[in-house]
C-alpha cells in the first residue's frame, strides 16, 4: 500500500547523482527503464578529455531514451569550458552541470572539483562561459572545506555564482575533506547538514535548490520535498535502483512498480541493437540491484558474476531470464 499519497511533490526534482565508473550510458538507459521521469547525469568528463582526447564520441554518445540527460563537466579553465558546453549543445545534451564537489587526489592535482569552493568568482566565470552554449546550468557543490564550516560563506559563495546566471544548484548536505578523507570516506565521514540546504531555500526562494547526500530509503527522501525543490539519489539509485520506482510511486507519477522480468526484457532489446559490441561484463555490472531485497537475489547476483567477455550482453541476458520467474 502507498502510505505516500498525500505527498504534493509531483512537480519535485528526482534525480541520480553522477557518478564516476557506475553512471555510464549503459546503466544509464537500465535506470531510465526503471525510473522514466529521473533526471540522469552522465559521470564527470573533464574538459581535457573532451578536447585534448582523441575519442569524443565515446564520452559524449548516448541514447534518445536517456532524456533528460545532463551532461557532468570538471575543469577550471573558462575557454575550455565553452568549448565543452558547446559539444554538449552540438550532442543533444538537456543540461550542463559543473563538478564542484569531487574531493579525489586527481582533481586536487587540477584545482578543479571541490577546490573551486574556495574562488566562487572563478566559478562564476566558467558557469558564464558554459552558459554561452544556451543550455541550462546547474552547479554541484559541497557545504565548504574540510572541518571549516560557515553558512555564510556557502551562502555567499552561491549568490556570486548565481549573478553569472546559474539558478539551479545541488547542494552535496557534507564539506569535503581534501585533507585526511579518501573520496569513498567523503561520502559518509563529514556530518551531513541538510539543515542548511533547507535554509538555503528559504532565504533564496528564486533559486532551485535540489539536495544530495546519504538518501538511502523512501521515507527519507519524501520528507525532503516539503523543504526544498528536489532530490538527488547517489549510491542507493546503483545498489538499490527499484527505490527510484518507489520514490516516483510516493510522488504520484506511477501507479504500479516495474517487474523485474519486464525490465530485463527491455534490456535484452537494448542489448541486442549493440550486438557482439556490448560484452555481457559491461551491462551485467551495473544489474546487482535489480532483486535487492526480493528472494532469488543472490542466485541472481552469483549468475551476474559469471559473465565474460566473449558472449554479448543480449545472449547472456537472456540465460538469466528464468531467474527472474
Amino acid at each position: 500500500m502507498n502510505n505516500n499519497k498525500n505527498i504534493k511533490s509531483n512537480d519535485k526534482i528526482l534525480s541520480v547523482a553522477p557518478m564516476l565508473d557506475w553512471t555510464d550510458r549503459h546503466c544509464r538507459y537500465f535506470l531510465r527503464l526503471l525510473c522514466p521521469s529521473c533526471v540522469l547525469y552522465t559521470e564527470m568528463v573533464t574538459t581535457s578529455a573532451l578536447l585534448l582526447g582523441r575519442d569524443p564520441e565515446r564520452f559524449l554518445e548516448f541514447s534518445e531514451a536517456e532524456h533528460p540527460l545532463i551532461l557532468q563537466l570538471g575543469g577550471d579553465d573558462p575557454v575550455a569550458m565553452r568549448a565543452a558546453a558547446a559539444m554538449a549543445h552540438t550532442y543533444g545534451y538537456d543540461g550542463i552541470n559543473l563538478n564542484v564537489g569531487c574531493p579525489s587526489s586527481r582533481v586536487q592535482k587540477g584545482r578543479f572539483g571541490a577546490c573551486l569552493m574556495t574562488t566562487p568568482e572563478l566559478v562564476a566565470e566558467l558557469v558564464a562561459a558554459m552558459g554561452e552554449s544556451g543550455l541550462p546550468v546547474s552547479v554541484k557543490h559541497r557545504l565548504g572545506l574540510d572541518r571549516e564550516e560557515d553558512y555564510a560563506t556557502l551562502r555567499a559563495f552561491i549568490e556570486i555564482v548565481a549573478m553569472a546566471g546559474c539558478r539551479h544548484f545541488i547542494v552535496h548536505a557534507r564539506n569535503a575533506w581534501l585533507k585526511g578523507l579518501s573520496p569513498a570516506e567523503n561520502r559518509d565521514v563529514p556530518p551531513l547538514r541538510w539543515d542548511w540546504v533547507h535554509q538555503l531555500k528559504k532565504e533564496l526562494p528564486h533559486l532551485t535548490i535540489e539536495i544530495n547526500g546519504g538518501f538511502n530509503e523512501l521515507t527519507a527522501v519524501t520528507a525532503q520535498f516539503s523543504a526544498v525543490d528536489g532530490v538527488m539519489i547517489g549510491r542507493a539509485a546503483y545498489h538499490h535502483p527499484l527505490l527510484l520506482a518507489e520514490i516516483e510511486r510516493a510522488m504520484g507519477r506511477r501507479e504500479t512498480l516495474p517487474v523485474p522480468e519486464v525490465i530485463l526484457s527491455g534490456l535484452i532489446e537494448y542489448a541486442e541493437q549493440w550486438g557482439e559490441a556490448l560484452p555481457a561484463p559491461r551491462l551485467s555490472r551495473h544489474l546487482h540491484g535489480l532483486r535487492f531485497g526480493q528472494n532469488g537475489a543472490g542466485a541472481w547476483r552469483r549468475f551476474l558474476s559469471t559473465a565474460e567477455s566473449g558472449e554479448s550482453a543480449a545472449e547472456f541476458l537472456r540465460r538469466g531470464m528464468p531467474l527472474l520467474d
